[in-house]
């Protein structure tokens, strides 16, 4: 006798993760799309989201803003969220633009470490997370650029780094310093220790993205594709159950640089990306055209480079105090 049984649809988080899948979105914009859906379900007393449209999104935005206090970008990551939601999960275009209170976004200059004081950062770090952060200091390179970097993204030779899918998901190429070259050739063949390690034990293979794992099946456990700075430890991928050895947790250097920064008497509020901040202002000191800066960073309008010289000792910030004699 046949089965009348139908099978249950997927509820709508979980086609909400599908359809971040497919567009091969990272599992950190999956995680937070999640939760502002999630967070717009239930602001809305659990209605399903086929039943509200504008005037509830709109009222959701204007309680981040006005009664949570969030940030603009953070209020701007949440609409994505929404509308990623009724666009490509529920099909349904929606008659914008919307009249929420959007959240100010600040004009703040960025904070950027003289050289001396990078160094003294620098200096207060060992190792893994002393390497990582004289690359985002000497290549300019956003956090997790950093820690996405494979071995095939390395070229010893033109002394450059491809940065693959970046923001914005563009490719680019920044300067590989001289004085990296030996330090990094060494600490990669300590990786490849490990890789080798981990072939032996069964495993070796790392996360690829797109669908180059079909379309390359032994590529996962090419040495070219390992990645520079991989965990300490193998892990079970959440999405597809593989395990295999991811690259570094970021917060390992985030909470490095914190420390270091303390240690080296730094009075400055110093993150990773402060070494990009700053990698940017020295170019800039050292006479480099800021299209080259802009084109080394990866921004996509000149405009955002621009800030940089806000920042710089010339132009209003070298008038002469009339205090001073």
């Amino acid at each position: 006798m046949q089965s009348t049984t139908k099978k249950r649809p997927k509820k709508l988080l979980d086609q909400v993760r599908d359809a971040i899948r497919r567009k091969h979105y990272s599992i950190r914009t999956e995680e937070a799309y999640v939760s502002w859906i999630k967070r717009f379900i239930l602001f809305h007393n659990k209605r399903h989201p086929r039943e509200m449209g504008p005037a509830e999104i709109e009222a959701f935005l204007t309680h981040l803003a006005v009664d949570r206090h969030v940030a603009a970008s953070t209020q701007n990551q949440a609409l994505s969220a929404i509308l990623f939601l009724y666009r490509e999960v529920l099909g349904i275009d929606l008659d914008l633009p919307l009249r929420a209170v959007r959240a100010k976004r600040p004009r703040r200059l960025p904070t950027v470490l003289t050289h001396d004081e990078a160094l003294r950062v620098i200096a207060a770090l060992s190792g893994t997370p002393q390497l990582m952060a004289k690359l985002l200091y000497g290549s300019g390179l956003r956090l997790m650029e950093c820690v996405r970097l494979r071995v095939k993204d390395l070229d010893f030779e033109q002394h450059i780094i491809v940065v693959r899918d970046g923001k914005g998901a563009k490719d680019r190429v920044t300067i590989l310093p001289d004085s990296l070259v030996a330090p990094l050739q060494e600490h990669l063949q300590r990786v490849q220790l490990i890789h080798q390690q981990d072939l032996k034990a069964g495993y070796g293979a790392v996360y690829l993205p797109y669908a180059l794992a079909r379309k390359y099946p032994n590529a996962a456990k090419e040495w070219i594709w390992q990645y520079v700075f991989p965990s300490d430890r193998l892990s079970t991928d959440p999405r597809t159950g593989i395990t295999r050895r991811h690259h570094i947790d970021p917060s390992t250097l985030q909470k490095a640089v914190r420390k270091a920064a303390r240690l080296a008497g730094i009075n400055k509020h110093v993150t990773c990306h402060t070494f990009r901040h700053s990698f940017a202002t020295r170019l800039l000191e050292n006479g480099y055209d800021i299209r080259t800066v802009q084109e080394l960073l990866g921004h996509k309008d000149v405009k955002t480079t621009m800030i940089y010289t806000h920042v710089l000792n010339r132009g209003g910030l070298a008038v002469r105090s009339p205090l001073d004699p």
